[in-house]
């Protein structure tokens, strides 16, 4: 008991650090709305650890969407919801979105086995793994009741059910790793809901990005998680801020600068977390979107393209750490450009401030790549909605 009162505090104190009080206050009642919830009943239901971020919103409402508009009927809630087990009556196919292994998601396990029905593991990275967990920035930034959330991996039990024989995952990466666990696997890539698109166009018939000969440079951090993904580029970074003084740096998120940045102090814009419409609009409000990861991390290996496809729904191009999931999803040159070390960074982030024109074909072009393989709206994902109505 103790375990979990420190979990759960663990995670407010964490919501409350990173998005500030009244932004966390609203993520957390968020939370509590969803716990609270009714569930309803239909063909597939969707369980999450969390009920608010990036995480819980791509695979859960918009995959739960998706469904939707292919037929299935879907509801989705959180692991705390009290009445929990009772769902094993009311859908055939369960979808569990790294949960963690408290009383009401054993006993919601123990009662779909009983039923012979569905079960799915869902993940959009590598926390399942306790050995990948406990090699990154987040959780050795964590306080303590949020180590001790992620320390034994989220879904472990379920991942080495030997009753769960199905995984969706988010890119190539992790359907490998699952894979060499035994499982089936679907690749459901992550796509843009039909509210994101709504708001995009919305925001891109007003909205210009830089003024008076400047050119931003935007990078969408998310969480504490990318402090050592943004070191690879600072070289690359301070390279550019020098030859390029109209160039600013423009941050959003839990990010701790480079020091040798603090150069550039004064034209470096950092700003917290916003929401979903703002950030957009944030977006639209740059040049060029950047997207460091470590290569070769297995963490940012596993990484999905959402920071691709959300630039790119705003005609914002967009240079990316060549790692597996970015080269299946960039074409280096035409949609966006790819980078495996720093003379690479340095050199096309030179092309793109230089080139007013290349800035605005690639992204162009990358609108187009995202309109067609990340939206729900043209979502094609069959093999998957085959497996699924064979459950029904």
């Amino acid at each position: 008991m103790n375990d979990v009162v420190s979990r759960y505090t663990g995670k407010i104190f964490s919501v409350l650090q990173q998005d500030g009080f009244f932004g966390g206050l609203k993520k957390i009642l968020t939370g509590f709305f969803f716990v609270l919830r009714p569930v309803g009943s239909g063909d597939i239901l969707f369980i999450s650890s969390g009920a608010v971020g990036d995480s819980s919103r791509y695979r859960v409402r918009h995959i739960a969407e998706e469904l939707k508009m292919h037929g299935f009927r879907c509801s989705f809630t959180v692991q705390e919801h009290p009445a929990l087990s009772k769902c094993a009556d009311r859908f055939k196919i369960f979808i569990f979105h790294k949960t963690t292994n408290i009383p009401q998601i054993a006993k919601l396990v123990e009662r779909i086995k009983a039923q012979k029905k569905e079960i799915i593991f869902e993940t959009d990275d590598l926390v399942f793994d306790p050995k990948y967990i406990k090699t990154q920035d987040f959780f050795s930034n964590s306080n303590a009741g949020m180590k001790k959330f992620y320390e034994k991996g989220l879904g472990v039990e379920l991942v080495n059910d030997a009753y769960v024989k199905v995984c969706t995952v988010s890119t190539s990466f992790l359907a490998e790793k699952m894979r060499e666990l035994g499982k089936q696997v679907f690749i459901v890539s992550n796509k843009l809901s039909e509210k994101d698109l709504s708001n995009a166009d919305k925001i891109l018939e007003t909205s210009f990005s830089g003024g008076k000969g400047t050119v931003r440079i935007g990078y969408f951090s998310g969480t504490h998680s990318h402090n050592r993904d943004f070191a690879t580029i600072t070289g690359a970074l301070m390279q550019v801020m020098e030859k390029y003084s109209h160039v600013e740096l423009f941050l959003v998120g839990p990010l701790d600068v480079e020091s040798s940045l603090n150069k550039f102090s004064d034209r470096i814009k950092q700003f917290s977390f916003v929401p979903r419409e703002k950030h957009f609009a944030n977006i639209a409000s740059v040049d060029i979107n950047i997207v460091p990861l470590e290569i070769g991390n297995p963490f940012c290996e596993a990484r999905s393209e959402l920071k691709f496809f959300e630039a790119a729904i705003m005609k914002v191009p967009t240079i990316a750490a060549a790692t597996q999931t970015y080269r299946g999803a960039i074409e280096d040159g035409v949609t966006g450009f790819l980078a495996g070390n720093e003379l690479e960074w340095t050199e096309k982030l030179g092309r793109l401030i230089e080139a007013k024109n290349l800035r605005h074909a690639m992204g162009e072009r990358a609108r187009e790549k995202t309109l067609k393989d990340y939206t729900n709206k043209n979502s094609h994902s069959w093999e998957y909605y085959k497996y699924l109505k064979s459950k029904l």
